[in-house]
């Protein structure tokens, strides 16, 4: 884990392995966090908070600057431990490591445009002025269907605007969120400033990171169900929340359609990341009269796709996660 800018393990010694989803093989052991050290991750954060928001908005994107050059820079090693952990073919990841080193860029820049504003008074030597101030420390919990740009999505806006993060990425993708984690400790920030959390049930840490008065905003990707329970768990406290749940996307294919066109797009999305992406459609309404031409051509594309390793370039669907 990375807490308070060192490597470290779990204070209890335990340990949990990450596998490879296209052969079940064992890749590597990672600390396997308690509660405990949990909260020493949130205080680092909190004690590395004061530091951190200090600094001009000019300063902190020069970190981000640093990242994204980091990240483009160990684009290759980045894909690659994606899809031995992940799965996903190994063009499809280095597309991911691209797009995830552009959130980077995107909020070092967008840094310099958090504006405050003023308002009318209703007395001539009166005027109000608005400043936009970072919250606090930022939990934030990623998945495993884009282990390395949900990091870098969810990481990049807080620290532009100044808040400390402590990230627990899914328990599947462990290696990839420590990846990026080597990048931003080359990237050289403040200790404190970013920290990770590494455990095979996220019950514990979870549950850690809502009852601590200390983290002041979470972010969280994930299902329906335990947003729903984090949700619960913040408004108790108050606590600022964003939330990417589950969803149930139709794909409806209407009588003037082109049925060539739909089952294209269709195979494009159902297929995407092995259909772990939230776009993703679940179900398929089908207008009666599109029925045949539309199958037919589905069924042919369909056939063209080859299942296996990710790191077979003829591959276009990497194994299921778990």
């Amino acid at each position: 884990m990375y807490i308070d800018g060192k490597w470290v393990e779990s204070e209890t010694g335990d340990r949990f392995a990450s596998l490879n989803p296209a052969s079940g093989v064992i890749i590597d052991e990672v600390p396997d966090c308690s509660a405990s050290d949990t909260d020493k991750a949130i205080q680092a954060a909190s004690s590395a908070f004061a530091g951190w928001s200090a600094l001009t908005a000019y300063q902190r994107a020069d970190f981000l600057y640093e990242c994204h050059s980091l990240m483009l820079s160990n684009l290759e090693r980045l894909a690659e431990v994606m899809t031995e952990e992940q799965g996903k073919p190994l063009r499809a990841a280095r597309n991911e490591v691209k797009y995830g080193a552009d959130f980077l860029q995107w909020f070092a820049e967008e840094a310099k445009r958090v504006y405050g504003r003023t308002i009318p008074s209703v007395r001539a030597d009166q005027r109000f002025m608005t400043l936009r101030q970072p919250v606090g420390v930022v939990a934030a919990i990623t998945p495993w269907n884009y282990p390395i740009s949900m990091i870098t999505r969810k990481a990049a806006p807080a620290l532009a605007a100044g808040c400390t993060i402590v990230v627990k990425p899914a328990e599947a993708t462990p290696l990839c969120a420590k990846a990026v984690f080597e990048i931003f400790d080359k990237a050289g920030f403040p200790p404190g400033v970013a920290n990770l959390v590494t455990a095979e049930d996220p019950e514990p840490v979870g549950a850690a990171l809502m009852a601590n008065q200390a983290v002041k905003k979470l972010t969280f990707t994930g299902s329906t169900e335990v947003g729903r329970f984090l949700a619960r768990e913040a408004g108790y406290q108050l606590k600022r929340i964003s939330l990417e749940l589950g969803g149930h996307a139709p794909y409806i294919v209407c009588r003037d359609a082109d049925p060539v066109h739909a089952a294209k797009g269709l195979v494009l999305v159902k297929f995407l990341n092995t259909g772990q992406a939230c776009i993703s459609p679940n179900r398929i309404y089908v207008h009666e009269d599109m029925v045949e031409p539309f199958v037919g051509e589905l069924k042919k594309r369909v056939e063209l796709l080859k299942a296996g390793s990710g790191f077979d370039s003829t591959v276009k669907i990497g194994p299921l996660v778990n």
